[in-house]
């Protein structure tokens, strides 16, 4: 009797003990029931085949994982479930930008920005009015970004009209890496004249009738490099306020990754500000990376700088994500793109081709990209004209077969004139091209330099896209190219350059759906990130733009002024406009006060986003 009276009072004791596990399991599972966001009411291209086109679709914990009707994906809304109405707009995927150069933007907010300025009247105003405000001992400066094309007046800006805007601080306007445009007192800083100069093989300094220099300076990549080293430098809280500035506005354009195709400053030293970013869940955008290790005495080559720097002093492996909680958030992608400093073919279409000897292109890429391909380490080699691409693929082709790739991830980037044969043999050495807009920014100068027929096919765009070759399309911002994403996209689809020339020919063109793709799913590849990201599918990662046209209808001429409304990255809200402005992220203050960001903002009109 005593044993059965026990036996009852435990089997009460366990019955409560499931009851409470229970209860307390159901109070979980209700917290965890449900989407964490859901958006409605689009009109959602996914990029699949399968469902081509849906109108909402629910995430959870950074990833889709349903998309299909309003019905269908209201029925999974939870007590928190962030539900955005899209309005009826457009939805695509994340632009992923496969080449630009975020970390070299430390000096973002220092700079007068003229992308998207539809005047060279206003852009000279943008200068005097900056000029007044801009403190003593800085300087008024436009890097890059800009075309002349852009422009109503469809040229440059003369010295003159520099040296009036800005009479009383050094001034700089520099065009893409090809010219720049020095007043009095920045050709005296710089020392014009002089050996201060870094007057580096192929810079030019214009005189006049007198023998004067005028302030004007042409020259290729390095020169400007050089330069801006040599004028006041950002604090540290003016690089991060600069990096967050230079994101912020990509993510206005939709873009949602964007792999950094090497800082001047390598790593580690030169990703602080991300890394600060990233720990702080600031970070809004993926950023892959490759690196480049400049200014080591120590070692005898780059690619001997870059291994000593990710096997001993900063290990890293390829593939590597430092980003605490975001995939593919700050992820190591190996070497580039500049692999040494004698092979950089500079692409300034203002000048004929540069063409690097043969035969030093293949000593020197026998031996440098062997040391990769033995240590493991994929690699992205600037290459620009088809003249050098052939003893590049020659060298390649001869390390394959001594120790084959097997599977390591190699691309050229830019490959503007490349042609069929030599696309044939990057595919079946297991590489990628990545292409870039610069034709769009810069086409009309090509023209003049190159004739409208090469121009026609620069690059072979049809015939690469049908090849089947690894493919994809980037800005290369922030120097030689807008990192507005949908100034090259109009072009790949209209032909046309920011000018309005008509430049591709029209059986070298994209569909709208095609073009997309190079931006969306083209590059995972050369992230190695496929099946993860570019489609609304589920169990690919939430990045996704509402745009403010619905880009597949829209008339040719407004392609290039589409722009996002609302960005989400790893699920989360990171970029809102017009409707959805209330969802963004709020910024920290722009840093310094004189800032031009704070009187322009980025991207011309669009200082409230």
């Amino acid at each position: 009797m005593k044993n059965q009276q026990i036996m009852k009072k435990l089997i009460v004791l366990v019955t409560a003990i499931v009851c409470s596990l229970h209860s307390s399991s159901a109070q979980s599972n209700a917290q965890s029931i449900g989407a964490d966001m859901i958006v409605f009411n689009a009109k959602i291209a996914t990029g699949s085949l399968t469902k081509p086109e849906a109108s909402a679709l629910a995430v959870k914990r950074g990833k889709i994982y349903a998309v299909g009707t309003d019905d269908e994906i209201m029925g999974l809304k939870g007590k928190s479930t962030n539900i955005i109405d899209a309005g009826g707009k457009r939805l695509i995927p994340g632009i992923n930008d496969a080449h630009t150069h975020i970390l070299n933007e430390r000096s973002f907010n220092y700079n007068v920005r003229w992308e998207g300025v539809p005047t060279l009247k206003r852009a000279l105003e943008m200068l005097e009015e900056q000029a007044k405000r801009t403190p003593e001992g800085q300087w008024v400066k436009v890097i890059g970004g800009w075309s002349p094309y852009q422009f109503e007046e469809n040229r440059l800006p003369t010295i003159e009209e520099i040296k009036k805007a800005v009479p009383n601080r050094p001034a700089i306007v520099q065009y893409a890496y090809n010219r720049a445009f020095l007043n009095e007192k920045a050709m005296k800083a710089f020392g014009v004249g002089t050996d201060r100069f870094p007057a580096l093989p192929g810079t030019v300094f214009e005189k006049d009738k007198k023998g004067n220099y005028t302030g004007v300076v042409e020259g290729y990549t390095f020169t400007f490099i050089s330069l801006e080293s040599m004028v006041p430098q950002p604090s540290n809280e003016e690089q991060l306020s600069s990096i967050t500035n230079a994101i912020h506005q990509m993510n206005s354009f939709g873009v949602t990754s964007a792999v950094d195709g090497a800082s001047l400053i390598g790593f580690p030293q030169g990703h602080t500000q991300i890394q600060q970013l990233a720990k702080e869940n600031r970070l809004n955008v993926r950023m892959p990376f490759i690196d480049l290790q400049f200014g080591d005495p120590t070692s005898a080559s780059l690619v001997d700088a870059e291994i000593k720097a990710v096997t001993r002093k900063s290990p890293i492996s390829a593939g590597e994500n430092l980003h605490p909680t975001m995939a593919h958030g700050h992820e190591y992608e190996g070497a580039g793109e500049l692999l040494r400093e004698a092979l950089h073919d500079h692409e300034n279409f203002d000048r004929p081709e540069v063409i690097i000897d043969g035969e030093v292109m293949r000593r020197y890429i026998k031996e440098d990209i062997s040391k990769l391909v033995e240590k493991g380490i994929p690699f992205r080699m600037h290459i620009s004209y088809n003249e050098n691409i052939t003893p590049f693929l020659d060298a390649l082709e001869a390390i394959d077969q001594k120790t084959p790739f097997d599977g390591l991830r190699w691309s050229i980037e830019h490959a503007e004139t490349i042609d069929l044969d030599n696309v044939a043999r990057v595919k079946k050495l297991g590489g990628g091209i990545a292409l870039d807009m610069k034709m769009a920014m810069h086409g009309d100068s090509f023209i003049k330099t190159h004739g409208l027929e090469k121009a026609s096919r620069t690059p072979r765009l049809r015939q690469l896209y049908d090849s089947g070759v690894p493919l994809t399309m980037s800005t290369d911002a922030f120097r030689v190219s807008s990192y507005n994403p949908w100034i090259g996209i109009s072009w790949m689809t209209t032909g046309k350059t920011v000018s309005g020339t008509e430049i591709l020919a029209k059986d070298n063109r994209l569909t709208r759906t095609e073009a997309l793709k190079l931006l969306t799913v083209g590059p995972t590849w050369f992230e190695d990130q496929e099946g993860e990201m570019g489609k609304i599918i589920p169990g690919h990662l939430a990045d996704f733009v509402l745009l403010n046209k619905d880009y597949f209808t829209v008339p040719d001429e407004e392609i290039k002024t589409i722009s996002s409304v609302l960005t989400v990255v790893d699920g989360r809200v990171v970029f809102g406009a017009e409707a959805y402005k209330e969802l963004s992220p709020k910024l920290p203050e722009t840093l310094p006060k004189w800032s031009p960001v704070n009187y322009y903002g980025g991207y011309y009109n669009m200082k409230n986003q």
